[in-house]
């Protein structure tokens, strides 16, 4: 409906929105985020490179200003915001972060640190000498152009590009719904790849390309652990991940001493946080394996790891570090990318190289045909010459004589009016026979040319002959016998392992109490069975977790928010003050602690929460291999985990604050990897209070003061689990507490 007197049309918000929204979605798609298939780049690149190309920034120019390009950039082509296109461009001349920059950059771009690139006004560029294949022959009619932003000029909407620079350099975009995740690959590989396909359209598979190419090369090199067959996977459905690691050796020094000397990070991971993370969990006496770490790098990346312990082997303080740190990471590849036809599509590694000889079968076909019009416009001049050298002495006639030599020249030669103007042209130091000969020359030269050209044109072999000659150019300039050509990543099969190492063979093992306060403070004092009367507490804190344990022990903390956390004993501070914060040590929240207790291999555990419910656990599963800890029993509206016992007897007995009490056997309650539980008890707008295991043989007992009460007979309480139970027996603490 239009309203006539505003001109406003009243639509539905939900269509309205929709419609805007796809917008937005394939706006961001095929024109920001996902790269073409053909020369690898997203139209910002392309924009950059073209201006580039205009500017005459070729490797044998002098640089230019990068705010002269970028200005150029969103002045002509890319009509956004100049912080954009300038980071495009620094990317693109970092080393570390493409395996073939396009860029030649002079100034600050950056470092493997992390560090920013110097501002555009002090930061100078050109093209690489690789960067100018990606655009050779664009003016030759290989790609079409079409319009720039404000129809002032021309862009092309595609370069030509000589290589295959989407899988050479690798791309990273994120759009609406879909995203892209390219690593960058060994252009020498890719190249034997081509040729082989080429060779073989018709019958090649997508693993028989893995012959040629081994996998990611990463710029910053390191160790793909991943298997063969892993990597063949990855690539034949174009989807995956690869798994690098961090070069290292080990450098003997004197007295039996030695170091870890880590000479290549994993690709994307910057070299001061990888060392900031290292530090904290060295602070943090995570890796107790190692002594010190120092950065000793320059140009080339020397990382020094320093073992706490001379005894201790390389290998084992490395797999602690791979586990624990970035020196390895996980690169994903999903190779979704706009193709041909302009539609993204999760392509293969076959479909790619595909798309791509068949872009370049184009560019050759195109460039064919350009230079083949090229040479009968001259050839069409050059006719006209030799008419005119032929019959020279008329031609001056004609021009002498006549008032419009044009049309007499026409019409006395047969010849078209390009011809015409050519021949009134003809400068006088030109009239030699010298130039005849030339043109003659020239003539035959170019006619045989063309012959070549039709060639190419008319028969298939020899077009693809001419494409894959060209793979073996670009190959014998960037491939594998020159200096960024040999390969930099290297693979080395690694199982994969779950496992946590065992670091307590490398600690000393001592007997230890441990002492935590009711404010969470936590220490260890060498001994066991300590007279704890003389330890000193915070101003209004207490005693409240002692356990003895050995150095060698992991230990679990039980919080009421059911997580479990866990502590190395020996990372726990040690001697008489007042100790650290636990929650310094684990993200414990502002949750009380229920439980501190040493780790036993396949214990039970009981778990109970103030809801009733409980259930018993393997301690196995109680293992948290980080800070943030274990969800282990889950606790709603309220309630808390309390009670956290190691399984002993054969009976249970819960109490709640209403001051019932149940009994019933052990072998009722379930055991259970992690969750709510099952109820123990019934309550009628009561909770559970406290609960005790116990040998139905010896019955139940319970603190009363400085004294201990016991029942024998537990007939009257006993029960089925779930049951509302009875009053306790007379005697029985009024706050419902066995301890």
């Amino acid at each position: 409906m239009i309203n006539e007197d505003s001109n406003i049309e009243n639509v539905d918000f939900t269509n309205a929105i929709s419609e805007r929204y796809l917008s937005y979605a394939l706006s961001t798609i095929m024109s920001r985020s996902l790269p073409d298939v053909r020369d690898g780049l997203k139209p910002v690149h392309r924009r950059l490179l073209y201006a580039m190309l205009k500017l005459r920034l070729d490797p044998n120019s002098g640089y230019k200003k990068c705010a002269r390009v970028v200005g150029d950039v969103i002045g002509k082509y890319h009509p956004h915001g100049d912080t954009a296109v300038y980071d495009t461009l620094v990317r693109l001349a970092q080393n570390f972060s493409l395996r073939y920059p396009l860029i030649d950059g002079q100034g600050n771009f950056g470092s493997v640190d992390g560090d920013n690139a110097a501002a555009m006004r002090y930061t100078e560029s050109r093209m690489t000498e690789i960067c100018t294949l990606l655009m050779q022959d664009i003016d030759q009619d290989t790609v079409d152009f079409h319009p720039t932003y404000d129809s002032s000029d021309t862009e092309p909407a595609l370069m030509p590009a000589a290589f295959p620079n989407l899988l050479a350099n690798g791309s990273e975009g994120i759009a609406v719904g879909m995203a892209t995740s390219i690593p960058p690959h060994n252009l020498h590989e890719l190249c034997d790849a081509l040729m082989y396909l080429v060779d073989n359209q018709k019958t090649v598979e997508a693993s028989d390309l893995m012959q040629f190419i081994k996998g990611p090369d990463f710029p910053t090199g390191g160790t793909v652990i991943d298997s063969q067959e892993s990597i063949n996977q990855t690539y034949n459905s174009g989807k995956g991940s690869f798994r690098v690691r961090a070069k290292w050796e080990k450098e003997t020094l004197s007295h039996g001493l030695y170091q870890i000397v880590i000479t290549e990070i994993p690709y994307q991971v910057q070299k001061s946080k990888l060392i900031e993370q290292i530090a904290t969990l060295l602070k943090d006496k995570k890796i107790p394996l190692i002594g010190n770490i120092r950065d000793e790098s320059a140009e080339d990346i020397r990382i020094i790891i320093e073992p706490k312990v001379r005894t201790c082997s390389a290998d084992i303080i490395m797999e602690s570090l791979f586990k624990l740190t970035g020196l390895e990471s996980r690169v994903h590849m999903n190779m979704n990318v706009l193709g041909s036809s302009g539609a993204p599509k999760v392509m293969n590694i076959l479909e790619i190289l595909r798309e791509f000889i068949e872009h370049r079968r184009i560019v050759v076909l195109r460039r064919s045909k350009y230079q083949i019009s090229k040479i009968d416009d001259r050839l069409e001049i050059l006719e006209a010459l030799k008419i005119a050298y032929l019959n020279i002495d008329e031609v001056i006639r004609i021009i002498r004589e006549e008032d419009n030599p044009k049309t007499e020249l026409i019409t006395k030669f047969k010849i078209n009016d390009t011809q015409a103007e050519a021949i009134l042209n003809i400068k006088l130091r030109s009239l030699r026979k010298l130039e005849e000969k030339k043109i003659n020359s020239e003539h035959g030269k170019l006619t045989s040319e063309r012959t070549e050209l039709y060639k190419i044109i008319d028969n298939p072999k020899q077009l693809w002959k001419v494409v894959k000659n060209e793979f073996k150019l670009v190959q014998k300039r960037f491939g594998k016998d020159t200096d960024n050509g040999v390969r930099k990543t290297i693979f080395e099969e690694s199982a994969v392992s779950g496992e946590i190492i065992d670091i307590s063979a490398f600690i000393e093992k001592e007997p230890i109490t441990i002492i935590c306060s009711k404010m969470g403070w936590i220490r260890s004092i060498k001994g066991h069975n300590l007279d704890l009367s003389s330890v000193k507490y915070k101003e209004g804190d207490m005693q409240e977790h002692v356990v003895d344990t050995y150095s060698t022990d992991n230990i679990l903390v039980c919080a009421s928010s059911g997580k479990f956390f866990t502590i190395l004993a020996n990372n726990i501070v040690k001697g008489k003050g007042h100790g650290e914060p636990i929650k310094l040590m684990m993200d414990i929240g502002n949750h009380d602690i229920v439980k501190i207790m040493s780790y036993k291999s396949n214990g039970k555990i009981f778990l109970a929460s103030t809801a009733g419910k409980g259930f018993i656990i393997n301690s196995n599963e109680l293992i948290a291999s980080t800070k943030t800890g274990k969800q282990i029993m889950q606790v709603t509206d309220g309630n808390k985990c309390i009670i956290c016992l190691s399984v002993i007897g054969d009976m249970v007995a819960v109490i709640g604050n209403n001051r019932k009490l149940l009994v019933f056997e052990i072998e009722e309650v379930p055991q259970m990897r992690r969750g709510q539980g099952v109820i123990l008890q019934k309550y009628r707008d009561a909770r559970l209070s406290d609960a005790k295991l116990f040998d139905s043989s010896e019955g139940l007992s319970w603190n009363l003061g400085s004294k201990t009460r016991l029942e024998k007979n537990i007939t009257p309480w006993r029960a089925r689990r779930g049951a509302l139970g009875k009053i306790p027996p007379t005697g029985f603490p009024k706050n419902n507490k066995f301890m």
